[in-house]
């Protein structure tokens, strides 16, 4: 029988009424019980570069609960497919998308943050373009390949008020931490002397032979190379034997430590703002001094497990050396610390809770809290400014093979007009 329009409205009432009384059923992790975060409050994340560094990096930032990988870009389709493998099996979903132009990425309104795990020579720039995009950046280093560039990295990032981490995590590992604060606290007495250890600086300025050049969806070279001279194509480029080519490089290679190792030096020294003033090459070191006196040697080893003379061997990579007037600490990415004074060995951290120097967990975290309070991250922008440009002025007095002063407001060069006229680069003009 037809139903009166009266009748329908009666019964869809009723049945309206009893939808209202029943118990809506509404996932947990969606109310953010049990210690989940609604997603509604999680922080969006985009990643830029997937090759093997980023994908370490990545790797914890995928168990934070608040925290969700939601796209990534890499001009190798390659990396990007494995790079999406690994995002969606984390997530048990297939919901990461992929962009071969980062740029795509950083028009997305959604995603809150970026971490950058180029090669060096897209570092700066790609930060500068995801802070101007309002994203907050986890920049693996190093963060600038010039002088002039870790400049305008950190006052685009102060201009922007974006958080910043560079990833210098060694800032973040408990053995690390643990030696600053012997040098803070006085315990080792006045400081003299840090050691970093560093490559032994290089430079290559040869070409690979060049290779026909992929099609631009399995390998976009225009958008790899970047700001970078033109050269053409060659397979061992893409695939990470780019290192060590000036092109592409940071400080004739001095930078693949001494972001890490100055960095440490500089933060025990208490010289977050400031570096030294005086750099001078020698035999496979080179001494700087701040102008509190305290003296920056740059031991610069052949290879990471090569010749390292004078060093404990079982500290493995990254070692560094705190010397004070009372006593010496040594620690390095082994997780252990060394200290002369046998007082100071009841203060050490337990050996059967330590922390390699490779792991990025806490620093990460740290980032991700940091975007949510506003608050300075451990390798903010100032903090990697200083020490990356420490490390620049070290390489360039070991370029030119001659002493250098600097001013450390400036960060010009005192005197030295050729010394000036390389803390910059030439850019190519890449957009496309």
């Amino acid at each position: 029988m037809a139903q009166s329009r009266r009748s329908f409205l009666s019964q869809s009432l009723t049945a309206a009424g009893a939808m209202a009384a029943a118990p809506l059923f509404i996932p947990g992790h969606v109310l953010g019980k049990n210690g989940a975060t609604p997603p509604s409050e999680r922080i969006h994340l985009g990643v830029i570069g997937i090759g093997p560094r980023a994908t370490y990096d990545l790797k914890p930032m995928l168990t934070f609960g608040d925290v969700r990988c939601v796209a990534i870009a890499d001009v190798q389709a390659t990396r990007r497919e494995a790079g999406k493998k690994l995002v969606d099996t984390a997530y048990g979903n297939a919901d990461c998308q992929l962009h071969r132009d980062f740029r795509e990425l950083l028009d997305r309104k959604e995603i809150d943050a970026v971490l950058i795990g180029t090669g060096d020579r897209w570092h700066a720039p790609a930060a500068m373009l995801a802070a101007e995009a309002g994203k907050d950046i986890y920049c693996e280093k190093p963060c600038g390949i010039t002088i002039g560039l870790c400049q305008e990295l950190a006052e685009t990032i102060t201009r922007t008020k974006r958080v910043f981490q560079a990833g210098t995590q060694r800032r973040s590992v408990p053995n690390f931490q643990k030696a600053v604060e012997l040098a803070h606290t006085g315990k080792l007495g006045k400081l003299q002397t840090l050691v970093a250890s560093v490559y032994l600086p290089s430079i290559e300025t040869t070409w690979l032979p060049g290779e026909p050049t992929p099609q631009r969806d399995v390998c976009d070279w225009n958008l790899w190379l970047g700001p970078a001279a033109w050269r053409p194509y060659n397979n061992k480029y893409v695939a990470g034997q780019w290192r060590g080519y000036w092109d592409f490089d940071s400080g004739a290679r001095l930078l693949d430590w001494g972001a890490h190792t100055v960095d440490l030096c500089q933060w025990a020294n208490q010289a977050d703002d400031t570096l030294p003033v005086e750099y001078e090459p020698g035999e496979n070191k080179i001494t700087a001094t701040y102008a509190n006196g305290v003296k920056l040697v740059l031991d610069c080893l052949k290879t990471p497990f090569g010749e390292r003379t004078g060093w404990i061997q079982h500290l493995s990579t990254c070692p560094v050396r705190f010397i004070g007037e009372e006593a010496t600490v040594e620690t390095g990415d082994s997780g252990d610390i060394e200290v002369t004074r046998e007082s100071l060995k009841r203060e050490l951290p337990d050996p059967s809770k330590k922390v390699i120097g490779l792991d990025v967990s806490a620093h990460a975290r740290n980032f991700f809290d940091c975007m949510r309070t506003r608050e300075k991250t451990h390798a903010n922008e100032q903090v990697m400014r200083r020490s990356h440009i420490a490390c620049h002025a070290a390489a360039l007095s070991w370029i030119l093979q001659r002493k250098l002063r600097i001013d450390p407001m400036t960060e010009l060069f005192i005197e030295d007009d050729e010394a000036n006229s390389v803390r910059t680069r030439p850019s190519r003009s890449w957009q496309g």
